[in-house]
């Protein structure tokens, strides 16, 4: 709080800095936080090169910005279908439906040993061959602009601590979903916003590069994988945000893919027409990176915090919750996030205990059928509702062995009833 209050202040004491702030900005972002925030993105991610500022493109946030990729690379009827990793983050599908997408979101099966690319290539074949039987052979909706291009396919995914499962993909299935991409002209869409997140999953040690990414981002293997895009559009865009970070009021992040891409982001109607996202929010934000005020606080204050919340919560799910049968997945080599995914012990579900731990106990978790993917055939309701979410960044860190004591009381209740 206090190194944003003076940010605020240093904006507006400025003249020239408040003059810029207060109209409306480029449509690629205020320029001065696109290069610090490229900067910040090679320290961390170190992709083979350095990121240049014209590959970001400023946001009004992670959410606003897929509505706008959606608005730019997508036509409802040319477009097939929007394939997305299962379980997912079950609000992305409120803007693929807003997109014209009903019916046509599509679960990409997931399990802790990785993504089924195989199943996911049967489909996409399966899908091109109904679009030619059926001449959708062009966009209908979209005509061709300068800004941007229509892909045939989008996938959408959070492949690092990801929402809910909490697993991180594997370099070889970051590559493989590339080389899909490419054949099948997909635009990867992935939400990249837990990435800074991370620490050891063993309370006694420290990861040895704690500011550095664990694995590089699809938009990184999109740059370098066999040669590099095959288009000046490319089949990834990485989407950022400051929510996780700063703070979610702040409604500011950034996205990144090539510059095409980038640019073609910014060309969004109500980007256009409302000058650069979150313009006064940038300005501010920006004066938090020439300090190293923001970089000292992800490193020294968040990711420690996040790291006692989740070693907590985890400790009291092995003490209440793992001897009445709750199952958790593999420990991961890194650890990050929000979330601890938890599969219930049968005869119990996510929907029967979930209003009980929060009418008789005051405990609220998110059910796992909350995240199916909305309107795929194939989705198993039922085995999702095997699993709970639980969440650790919210409440303090205090609270949360009470909370899962809770949990396991509420646990007992529906399992001695059912004896």
């Amino acid at each position: 709080m206090d190194a944003l209050t003076a940010a605020s202040a240093a904006v507006m004491a400025d003249p020239k800095i408040q003059a810029d702030a207060l109209i409306y900005g480029p449509d690629e972002g205020y320029a001065p936080l696109r290069q610090h925030v490229a900067e910040w993105l090679t320290s961390f991610y170190q992709p083979p090169g350095p990121i240049p500022a014209e590959r970001i493109c400023i946001t009004g946030g992670a959410s606003q910005n897929l509505a706008c990729i959606l608005q730019v690379y997508t036509d409802p009827v040319y477009t097939r279908n929007v394939w997305m990793v299962a379980p997912t983050y079950f609000l992305a599908c409120r803007m693929m439906d807003d997109a014209g997408f009903t019916g046509r979101m599509r679960a990409i099966p997931e399990d802790e040993s990785g993504i089924d690319l195989a199943y996911l290539r049967r489909e996409l074949i399966a899908s091109e061959a109904k679009a030619v039987e059926e001449g959708n052979l062009k966009p209908t909706h979209k005509p061709s602009r300068p800004w941007g291009k229509v892909y045939k396919h989008l996938i959408y995914a959070i492949p690092t601590f990801s929402n809910p499962a909490t697993r991180t993909m594997s370099l070889s299935e970051r590559e493989q979903l590339v080389r899909l991409a490419r054949e099948f002209d997909v635009l990867i869409i992935t939400d990249d916003v837990y990435d800074f997140l991370q620490w050891s999953p063993d309370p006694t040690q420290q990861l040895p590069a704690p500011g550095r990414a664990c694995q590089p981002r699809l938009v990184d293997v999109d740059r370098y994988l066999d040669g590099g895009p095959r288009d000046e559009w490319g089949h990834t865009v990485s989407n950022g945000s400051f929510s996780k970070l700063i703070g979610p009021g702040t409604r500011t992040g950034w996205a990144e893919g090539t510059e095409k891409m980038a640019w073609g982001i910014s060309q969004a109607g109500s980007t256009r027409s409302g000058g650069a996202p979150s313009h006064l929010a940038a300005a501010i934000i920006d004066q938090l990176f020439p300090t190293g005020v923001f970089q000292e606080y992800l490193g020294k204050n968040l990711q420690p915090m996040y790291a006692r919340r989740y070693h907590r919560l985890m400790d009291a799910i092995r003490e209440h919750l793992l001897p009445l049968g709750v199952t958790l997945p593999p420990q991961p080599k890194v650890a990050g996030g929000y979330f601890i995914w938890a599969q219930l012990p049968a005869p119990l579900s996510a929907s029967t205990l979930a209003p009980i731990s929060l009418q008789a106990h005051g405990v609220k978790v998110a059910t796992g059928g909350i995240f199916q993917v909305q309107g795929d055939p194939s989705s198993d309701q039922a085995e999702l509702d095997r699993y709970i979410r639980l969440c650790f960044a919210w409440e303090e860190e205090g609270r949360l062995t009470e909370g899962v004591r809770r949990l396991a009381c509420a646990m007992l209740e529906i399992l001695e009833k059912s004896v």
